[in-house]
């Protein structure tokens, strides 16, 4: 076996030392998950795989998000998907990847299914969420590039990871997973704007629970589809950066830095969001507004006038409109077709211009407010800033709490840092 495959498989079998933050925060994306997951299960899409699912009348294995129940890899399928269709979930900018669609609904029903304790669900899926974002830094920025959802194909390998440390699988056994789990990642870009991209996130989870099971039962993969001449990284435009996928491997938890949405639109606008945030824009005191982004985002979310819901969540214009006149952008419900043919929104959105600046980061941005009365205010802010604990715990439970309601949102979170059984918060998959 070639270096890569060994250290993954053993760092995914081997005993782990877990930092306190790396625990806390695991265990907020754990509820930031549900609550998404929640507020998104009665979409078309969530709606569509649901019932594909419970007509196939499968074992009742694993509970799913807006009811029912299906066998372990359909209710990962189904959750998978459902968790990831307001595009609202956990992001890691170092592979550009969302971590928790893809494991958590692997891991949660398996550890539900077995009736584990909640510290083996946040453990597994911390190791398999931390092997995901590894893995996406061996493939590089190329692969993504290339038109692969990281989501789907680096969360496949995570999502398998995860299911084959619940069934304590040794180190051959990772090894035979992390082979097997390389035939069937898979996911394009092309999906993106449609139900196809949640669906990746649902392929992901599936094929993690279906590979780790399969392995369980004996099945024999090739030895080098991860890193062979014909393996996973040759194939899909892998940079085989060995260098960053395993440096501090063990020692360093990367998803520590994980970014939660705190607003319910495209991730590139977040930056902005944030930068007016901190400058408290009001509508009545706005003459203009001048918002400077990364280049890349100039072409994914910078929709001059949208007509509709969807296309504000991809709007700089709009959603600072939207902020700037009171609109709670962390509500899904706040981006409708009535909002935008709103005049006083557009007359607020046409004071609004957009540039693209090469010396940002994607991860920053920078406002220049003029008030009415002449005075001139800006402000920057980076996703990458440093947000202490207590900061990010009172947004991820004040997010929950919009989506799932504040009774719900605590009970959950007292759930998740009390401990627990894991069958009791799938429970929580529906209200």
């Amino acid at each position: 076996m070639t270096d890569l495959t060994t250290a993954l498989a053993e760092f995914a079998a081997g005993s782990v030392s877990t930092t306190a933050q790396a625990r806390i925060v695991t265990s907020l994306s754990a509820l930031d998950w549900l609550a998404v997951g929640r507020a998104g299960a009665d979409e078309p899409v969530s709606r569509i795989i649901r019932q594909m699912v419970l007509s196939e009348s499968g074992a009742a294995q694993a509970r799913l998000f807006g009811g029912g129940d299906a066998p372990l890899r359909a209710a990962a399928l189904v959750n998978g998907t459902i968790s990831h269709a307001l595009d609202y979930d956990d992001t890691h900018f170092a592979h550009i990847g969302h971590p928790s669609v893809a494991v958590f609904p692997a891991a949660l029903a398996l550890t539900a299914w077995e009736d584990r304790p909640l510290v083996d669900l946040l453990e597994a899926a911390l190791v398999g969420m931390e092997l995901s974002i590894r893995i996406g830094l061996w493939l590089g920025r190329g692969h993504y590039q290339a038109g692969f959802h990281q989501t789907a194909t680096a969360g496949a390998f995570g999502a398998a990871v995860a299911a084959g440390r619940i069934m304590a699988f040794d180190v051959k056994q990772m090894r035979d997973l992390l082979g097997l789990t390389a035939t069937r990642a898979s996911g394009q870009k092309s999906q993106f704007g449609t139900m196809g991209k949640p669906y990746n996130a649902g392929l992901a989870a599936s094929n993690g629970v279906e590979a780790a099971q399969l392995i369980r039962n004996g099945f024999q993969p090739g030895a080098d589809a991860l890193e062979g001449p014909f393996g996973f990284g040759a194939t899909h435009l892998g940079a085989d950066d060995l260098a960053a996928a395993l440096d501090g491997l063990g020692d360093e938890w990367l998803f520590e830095s994980i970014s939660h949405k705190f607003h319910a639109c495209c991730h590139g606008l977040h930056a902005a969001l944030e930068a007016a945030r901190d400058l408290d824009v009001a509508e009545p005191e706005v003459a203009e507004i001048k918002i400077k982004t990364h280049p890349r985002w100039m072409s994914v979310c910078n929709q001059l006038q949208p007509t509709s819901g969807l296309g504000a969540k991809f709007s700089y214009r709009t959603v600072i409109a939207m902020q700037a006149m009171g609109y709670d952008t962390a509500l899904p419900g706040s981006y409708s077709d009535k909002i935008c043919a709103d005049p006083r929104l557009q007359s607020l959105r046409d004071r609004i211009t957009v540039e693209a600046d090469e010396s940002l980061s994607e991860t920053q941005a920078h406002l220049s407010l003029l008030r009415r009365d002449g005075a001139r205010r800006e402000a920057s802010h980076d996703l990458l800033a440093p947000m202490s604990l207590s900061d990010r715990e009172d947004r991820v439970r004040e997010k929950a709490a919009k989506l799932i309601g504040g009774d719900e949102a605590d009970a959950i979170w007292s759930m998740l840092r009390t401990g627990g059984r894991a069958a009791d918060l799938a429970e929580r998959l529906t209200d």
